[in-house]
């Protein structure tokens, strides 16, 4: 009876709640089906062109009915227009809802638009465009509604206008100006015509601000035209006053596609002055005027014929330098031959024809390198020697055999280790460095071996280094550019757009293409300089006294290096800024003109490459934190003076000082002996002239740098080198030609060459298509069409132009000491 009772009681409690849940949905029906009652919904048959005043309140909603013929051959667009009259609407908006065939547009008015941290701008002007469905018969007519409805029991006046819009085709080659702010967004049509596979659409304004939006979007509804969505699909470009997007035929199956421009709501993104920010992000600022009059020019793209013509002529260019060098190596062989033809062919005359007792012909190698030492060489001794040497086609004399010293005295044969590990040596090798004139044999005393294993290090490392640089940053830019592909986002690359061809998934090929020429020329002089040191080698194989005691000791690591750097200065050109392997090349320049009368005591590659990493860390700290930071200035300029010091003093004292406690101490005793006691001049005149105009030259940058902050600071710091290198490369030729040396017709035609060249290229650097310095819309500026076969544009003629002055420049370091390789090295001046 308990558990009986129990049910019963639980039974009743349910019927019980669910009596007062149905008793609930029938009071809640009845009030809906009450207000239902009390609001009135009024539809009207509307008109194109006319301007509807009427007012909406929460309880009655309004409804413009509107029909349209739409032709299949002709598109025009319908363009909606609302202004809302009354004050203080923004607490209660009215909202409009389009009601199209596949398509619901709905927007409130004001309409509140946000900007940066979420600052919100109120419009009460609003006029959008309506998408349009396509339509699969040659005529058809559409209905669409216009629902107006608000939430305020105050009565909101507003006006409604719907209108056509006639020029909503853009045609090609035809420009169309109009006005959009950011309420009151445009976009138009385009059809591609017959034939034509790729387009580039130009939006132009004389306005630099308000910053704008200019999009490329698919035919589909609904279209993203506010600031807010415009970056939702599609390609897109922030602009001042440029923006070009190039759009292919592939990318759209309906063969057609919507320009779509927008006004933003801020001009942060365009790099404006930033504006006051409110307290609170929810209270909302004055939207002010911000219209904007732009134009928009669809214009036919290159076609393949184009892009066919740009890669021929970009191959002909570099081949033609291939070319040239072969029939230069054929010109220099066939002299050679002749020349070895008349050393085997000597007219030898007996002391009795010449009515001259012991008269001994003299051999072509006794000018400079031989035309001092006192020994002669008997008739017999040319001949056996000529017929010894003809097997490997050219004169060699052993050095045994010439000067009458054993090679185990001569002072290149000495090992390197051997050589410094002896205090006496030491001692004699700062006696010679003291000497007021050095000749490059005081300065060639090393073992020629350890030397050559020691600059191939050189070589080495930059290709370690090239390899470790250029895979991450290839997946960098696959990775950056497939971004580009799948969001859009065109402001991620500083292109100029203008003249950026793509090919593929890549947005602009024909700067890619430009960059053949570092890399073609760069294998080119490394097959110069594996020719000439394939010759040196040989020449010491069979112990040539040429190659043993006389000219610059040949030294081929540095040039390796070089050629290499140039080969990764266009990979690092198609991908990243350049600036890298810049400072890498003008280092491995002033290392290898320093090493021509320097080879003992020129700075190893780990020293090398520390200090050059130390430069592109400087370069990233100055392109993060350099932009108006004085503290980093400041910073910079006491350790680049300071750097100057040190350098200045290790080239004076050729690395007879050591930097330690006592520094400032032998500092004050040089000056009080030197200046104080006696007032003697420097010792070295000439390094001290050097070193003197370097430190005033690295000095003044400092301190503009200091004064003037520039914000390129990957710039600034390679034009200390280059200022740098120029400086000690034409201390270099001044000195050369001041010690009665002179330059051969090859290297004084590459000097010239080399520098016509470079005024040219430096021309076309400077003319800035876009810089990374600024906002992306802002480097857009910069952009120009292209110039060169409707393919290239200046950055591409500076890369083609660097690429060859680059390659003169090596040329010039490789020859222009070839009329020394037959003077002894103790008749070769060091400075």
């Amino acid at each position: 009876m308990v558990l009986r009772s129990c049910c019963t009681f639980g039974q009743v409690l349910v019927w019980f709640r669910l009596g007062y849940v149905v008793l609930l949905w029938l009071c809640v029906t009845h009030f809906r089906c009450a207000r239902a009652e009390t609001k009135t919904v009024v539809q009207k048959d509307a008109e194109f062109d006319v301007t509807y005043n009427d007012t909406v309140t929460s309880d009655n909603q309004t409804i413009y009915a509107f029909n349209h013929t739409v032709s299949r051959n002709k598109t025009e667009g319908v363009r909606v227009t609302v202004d809302v009259l009354s004050e203080g609407a923004v607490s209660s908006p009215i909202l409009f809802v389009v009601r199209q065939k596949q398509a619901v547009l709905s927007f409130q008015v004001p309409l509140i638009l946000r900007g940066l941290y979420q600052r919100k701008y109120p419009y009460a002007h609003v006029g959008r465009t309506l998408c349009q469905p396509p339509t699969r018969t040659l005529t058809e007519t559409q209905y669409f509604f216009v629902d107006v409805s608000t939430l305020s029991s105050l009565g909101t006046q507003y006006q409604l206008r719907i209108s056509r819009v006639d020029s909503f085709t853009l045609h090609t080659d035809k420009k169309f100006s109009f006005t959009a702010s950011p309420s009151q967004p445009q976009y138009f049509k385009y059809v591609f015509l017959d034939g034509v596979d790729t387009v580039i659409v130009k939006v132009n304004s004389e306005m630099t601000f308000p910053c704008s939006v200019m999009s490329i979007q698919d035919i589909q509804c609904p279209v993203y035209d506010l600031d807010n969505n415009v970056a939702f699909i599609g390609m897109y470009q922030t602009m001042t006053k440029t923006a070009a997007i190039t759009v292919q035929r592939k990318d759209f199956p309906s063969n057609s596609f919507y320009v779509v421009v927008v006004v933003k709501t801020e001009d942060e993104a365009c790099g404006g002055p930033l504006r006051f920010y409110p307290l609170r992000p929810d209270e909302l600022t004055d939207a002010g005027n911000r219209s904007k009059t732009l134009d928009v020019v669809v214009s036919p793209a290159i076609n393949s014929d184009v892009y066919v013509m740009g890669m021929l002529f970009c191959l002909s260019i570099f081949l033609s330098f291939y070319l040239l060098t072969f029939l230069v190596a054929c010109v220099e062989n066939k002299r050679m031959h002749r020349r070895r033809e008349g050393l085997l062919n000597p007219v030898v005359m007996s002391p009795t024809e010449t009515g001259k007792p012991g008269v001994t012909p003299v051999s072509p190698y006794g000018y400079g390198c031989f035309a001092d030492n006192a020994s002669t060489l008997s008739s017999e001794a040319i001949t056996d020697s000529i017929a010894s040497d003809a097997h490997y086609g050219y004169m060699e004399r052993s050095l045994e055999s010439v000067t009458g010293r054993s090679r185990q005295e001569s002072l290149s044969s000495v090992e390197e280790d051997d050589y410094d590990t002896l205090a006496d040596i030491d001692s004699d090798k700062n006696i010679v460095r003291t000497k007021k004139y050095l000749c490059v044999s005081d300065l060639a005393r090393k073992d020629k071996r350890v030397l050559s294993k020691k600059y191939q290090i050189y070589f080495w490392n930059i290709a370690t280094i090239g390899v470790f640089y250029a895979l991450p940053v290839i997946q960098l830019v696959i990775t950056y550019q497939t971004v580009v592909n799948v969001t859009g986002n065109q402001d991620i690359c500083y292109y100029n757009f203008l003249c950026a061809h793509p090919l593929g998934n890549l947005s602009a090929f024909n700067n890619i293409l430009s960059n053949l020429g570092y890399v073609m020329l760069g294998l080119l002089f490394l097959l110069i300089v594996l020719q000439r040191d394939i010759i040196h080698s040989r020449a010491l194989d069979h112990n040539d006294l040429n190659a043993l005691e006389c000219g610059i000791p040949k030294h081929f690591g540095l040039f390796y290096a070089m050629g290499t750097a140039l080969m990764m200065e266009g990979t690092a050109e198609c991908l990243l800024p350049h600036t890298s392997f810049m400072y890498m090349i003008a280092g491995l320049c002033v290392l290898k003109l320093y090493q021509k009368r320097h080879p003992d005591i020129n700075a190893s590659a780990y020293t090398a490459y520390a200090c050059l990493a130390a430069v592109i860390f400087f370069s990233v700290l100055g392109v993060v934190f350099g932009k108006g930071n004085m503290v980093f200035w400041i910073v910079f300029s006491v350790i680049h003076i300071l750097a100057t010091m040190l350098l200045s003093t290790q080239l004076y004292y050729m690395g007879r000082w050591r930097l330690d406690s006592g520094i400032l101490r032998r500092i004050v005793y040089v000056i009080y002996t030197d200046c104080i006691r006696q007032c003697s001049g420097p010792m070295y005149i000439d390094r001290m002239v050097l070193l003197v105009m370097g430190n005033i030259v690295n000095w003044s940058l400092a301190a503009y740098g200091l004064l003037k902050t520039p914000n390129d600071f990957a710039s600034y710091l390679l034009a200390i080198a280059i200022c740098n290198l120029l400086l000690y490369f034409a201390f270099y030729i001044i000195m050369k030609l001041r010690s009665g040396e002179r330059i051969q017709c090859m290297a004084m035609v590459c000097i010239l060459f080399t520098a016509v060249v470079w005024g040219f290229a430096l021309f076309f650097f400077f003319q800035g298509l876009s810089t990374w310095q600024k906002t992306p819309a802002e480097s857009r500026e910069h952009n120009r069409d292209c110039i060169v076969l409707s393919f290239f544009d200046d950055h591409d003629i500076w890369h083609f132009l660097s690429s060859i002055a680059m390659f003169g420049s090596f040329l010039v370091l490789l020859t222009m000491d070839d009329d020394l390789d037959n003077v002894q090295r103790d008749k070769i001046f060091v400075f």
